[in-house]
């Protein structure tokens, strides 16, 4: 079992930008928004890699913790902390996991192919976050 936390607001993975590289084809790149959060999780990961890169089917499990809103009266800040109010804004659950199944590659897993079981929560925090834990099935 691989677990760690990357400390911070969580960033969603953003939609593929399109140029031309040098000889005219048209390519696609991640936003330097998406980029530098992938490139902290690989960071924050590396710190928890296993001695020989995990194989066989993975199970994830991906808490997205965002921060509370300023609009907040005491009581929803309370039902937040506690779990009870839930974020239902965007960006969607699938967008902030992609980043992270994407940072993983080659740091925990040969691929993000490779997780077959995957669950992904958003809730509110003083504490932005995102909590990631992985488990060989």
């Amino acid at each position: 079992m691989i677990q760690f936390t990357v400390y911070g607001e969580p960033v969603a993975q953003g939609r593929p930008r399109a140029g031309k590289d040098w000889s005219g084809n048209t390519v696609l790149y991640d936003p330097a928004k998406s980029r530098n959060f992938k490139e902290y999780v690989k960071i924050v990961a590396a710190q928890h890699r296993p001695a020989k890169l995990l194989e066989g089917p993975l199970q994830v499990k991906v808490k997205v913790y965002k921060p509370m809103l300023k609009r907040f009266s005491k009581k929803k800040l309370a039902e937040a902390e506690a779990g009870i109010l839930r974020p239902v804004t965007k960006p969607d659950v699938d967008n902030y996991v992609k980043g992270i199944k994407d940072a993983l590659n080659k740091v925990i897993w040969n691929d993000d192919s490779q997780v077959v079981d995957l669950t992904v929560s958003k809730f509110y925090s003083e504490s932005p976050r995102i909590e990631v834990l992985v488990e060989e099935i």
